[in-house]
């Protein structure tokens, strides 16, 4: 059992965010909130044509996140524990590198109302993998629209996380260098990093490497 009530797995687009967490509802009596992210309509449109669809796909994501989250994360004493295979910070985050000036701090407005409705998670982790690494898991899950995502883009998206993550003293955010792991193949790879989560840490940032 973990000694957190609200876990977040976070990570780039292709990570392995949303397969640990079904792992873990699998085997634990846990509430497991998964991003909607296939109901965003203006997605394919996005990554067709970046600019002029970044701020409406931007706005759509965090209107459903806030939605969601709202309803998800009310106390529920059927469950031992909430993992989530997002964070609402995720919207600011992916907003920062697809918005330009303007458009950014307008968005930065509404996201801190929104924000200040949710609790900080107890255990915030982030699975790091190359942009190399992210394209195979991407091309495997087979989603036509993701065919144009580059790695320039996904590079954007992991330094968005790590200039986020300086700045975090307040709460544990675990950081773990997955490398080429499959831990949906090797059951011992994903023991390893549920043992990772099973750990108490101290506020701040934590990075540990699970290697082949």
């Amino acid at each position: 059992m973990f000694p957190y009530k609200y876990i977040c797995i976070e990570g780039n687009i292709g990570a392995g965010k949303t397969s640990f967490c079904n792992l873990v509802k699998s085997e634990f009596n846990c509430k497991l909130i998964l991003e909607q992210f296939a109901d965003n309509p203006f997605l394919p449109l996005f990554y067709d044509d970046p600019e002029r669809y970044a701020f409406t796909v931007e706005l759509f994501f965090m209107t459903e996140r806030y939605k969601q989250l709202q309803k998800e994360l009310s106390m529920d004493l059927f469950y031992d524990f909430t993992i989530a295979d997002y964070s609402f910070i995720k919207t600011l985050l992916f907003a920062r590198q697809n918005l330009g000036d303007e458009e950014f701090r307008l968005f930065q407005k509404m996201f801190s109302v929104l924000n200040q409705s949710f609790p900080t998670p107890d255990l915030f982790v982030y699975f790091h993998r190359n942009p190399d690494i992210l394209q195979k898991n991407i091309g495997k899950r087979g989603r036509s629209y993701e065919k144009k995502i580059s790695d320039d883009y996904l590079s954007g998206i992991q330094n968005a996380y790590f200039e986020y993550f300086r700045n975090i003293l307040t709460f544990p955010l675990l950081i773990i260098d997955l490398n080429d792991i499959d831990f949906m193949k090797n059951r011992d790879h994903y023991e390893e990093v549920k043992s990772y989560l099973s750990r108490t840490y101290l506020p701040g940032v934590h990075r540990l490497s699970l290697s082949l």
